[in-house]
């Protein structure tokens, strides 16, 4: 039997590997040039609590034991996590009742460690919290991650235990037999076999159903605009901190990032149409995102500290929910789409349900493998290291002394190393190794970065690219 998985963001990566552990094979697909690199690249990297999704939706059912099942899938997979806890803060009494619902709500939804504290207590937790506060709702569960990391380490993980990962390529439709999808199309002309198919395709979830004539909700996009500050910013701040949420969503952010850094943002606009190229910022976006980080964290809104502004883009339905369902039109289809917030805290938990409950609905039996193997092997962070480490590493391997990204202290080994994993774009190098994502956003690395590219997958410089098809960095030569 196989199976076919088209999308290759978080969500679809952890199906993929989920189903890696029955003998089934496994064929992931993902139409961008590497793994991670949709809706999964662009969000706040939140591992939320739960105790904001309404009791009773997919979203509350499936946060707080996801959320949960991140340490282990953290330690297997060698993706960082760290609980740094969260905060929602409220200015007096006035606002308290609102604070006292999300407890409960929480309390409802099993999540764990909340509880509400005082201004004594909110000033330990965070010492630059503005004084305007004087009440929080403290989540001892919140924390964040890198979740391009998690679905390309889950990718990984699928290859590793003899599943196929084709990146590169366009699902376009399928050959449907008695009711039963029987192959997948891809662009290239290429034909896969699927005696299961998943349509885990984020934004173009509804695109994809649409090609093998399945119904689905329509997709709704949702820009988010993003400003990252300087890794100068993290003495302000050791935690998530959220302002009240409100009927828009949870509000503008203070999170701190895995590497450092500290991210505001982000804004929360519905795009009135599809249009999921548009990842432009905004004047009156990053303004408002500004104002909302000094409204949080005074003196955090500080010219000198911002290195980049991005957006991203979240899929979701009018309902406001996941979408789950095997379709009614064909017995071996299934979409999960809409995976608007808290999507990447409830992946670990949906791609479970998904091959547990929805999986055997399509007629599947599926027999579990004794030689699943769940673990990779770490790949080596020089700037982790002690000295004296690096200094034999680089003894058996002169390629860990040559330092690529000074930023972030990436060596041109582990470039390599990234590369033999999968990397094919500048891109796929930054997120799998932090080389660019520093101070300079690649403004030293990326040209040795794409000669090491060019290199060692015996391209032309012209053709190595940044990310997707058309982004090229070199035309040619100036001169010969």
């Amino acid at each position: 039997m196989q199976a076919v998985v088209i999308g290759g963001g978080v969500v679809g990566c952890l199906i993929a590997r989920e189903l890696s552990r029955f003998r089934i094979k496994v064929v992931l697909v993902e139409k961008l040039e590497d793994i991670g690199q949709g809706v999964t690249k662009a969000n706040s990297a939140i591992l939320h609590g739960g105790y904001d999704d309404p009791p009773g939706t997919l979203r509350a059912r499936f946060c707080a034991p996801g959320n949960l099942m991140f340490d282990k899938l953290a330690e297997e997979l060698k993706f960082p996590v760290k609980r740094t806890g969260s905060i929602v803060v409220a200015k007096d009494r006035n606002e308290l009742p609102k604070l006292e619902e999300l407890l409960q709500n929480g309390i409802n939804n099993g999540v764990k460690d909340l509880r509400i504290v005082g201004k004594n207590e909110l000033r330990e937790l965070e010492p630059h919290i503005s004084d305007e506060f004087n009440y929080a709702l403290f989540c001892g569960t919140a924390g964040i991650t890198e979740p391009w990391m998690v679905a390309i380490a889950s990718a990984m993980n699928v290859a590793a235990n003899g599943g196929e990962v084709v990146t590169g390529e366009e699902v376009i439709g399928g050959k449907i037999n008695e009711g039963r999808v029987t192959e997948v199309f891809l662009s290239s002309g290429r034909k896969i076999e699927a005696d299961l198919v998943i349509n885990a395709a984020g934004l173009f979830y509804e695109k994809v159903a649409s090609a093998f004539n399945v119904n689905v909700p329509p997709v709704h996009l949702r820009k988010g605009e993003y400003i990252l500050l300087d890794k100068k910013a993290s003495e302000l701040v050791n935690m998530i901190i959220f302002p009240l949420p409100t009927a828009a969503g949870k509000g503008k952010l203070v999170v701190p990032t895995v590497d450092g850094g500290v991210l505001l943002g982000p804004t929360s606009v519905e795009l009135p149409e599809f249009s999921p190229e548009d990842v432009s910022t905004t004047d009156s976006g990053l303004t408002s995102v500004r104002e909302s980080g000094e409204y949080l964290i005074p003196g955090i809104d500080n010219a000198k500290w911002f290195i980049k502004s991005f957006a991203g883009l979240r899929p979701e339905t009018v309902q406001k929910d996941f979408y789950i369902k095997r379709a009614e039109e064909l017995a071996n289809f299934i979409t999960v789409g809409a995976m608007r917030s808290p999507g990447l805290t409830a992946a670990p938990a949906i791609a479970e349900f998904v091959v547990s409950m929805i999986v055997p609905e399509t007629g599947i039996d599926l027999v579990r493998r004794d030689d699943f193997v769940p673990c990779l092997e770490e790949r080596v962070k020089i700037k982790e290291l002690p000295a004296g480490k690096v200094s034999e590493m680089i003894d058996e391997n002169p390629a860990y002394g040559r330092i690529v990204c000074q930023c972030n202290e990436v060596s041109e080994a582990e470039i390599v190393q990234a590369i033999r994993d999968g990397a094919r774009t500048i891109d796929g190098i930054k997120f799998r190794t932090r080389a660019g994502f520093g101070r300079c956003q690649g403004g030293f690395c990326s040209w040795n970065i794409a000669k090491i590219l060019a290199r060692e997958l015996k391209k032309d410089l012209s053709e190595v690219r940044q990310n997707s098809e058309g982004s090229w960095i070199v035309d040619g030569k100036v001169r010969q």
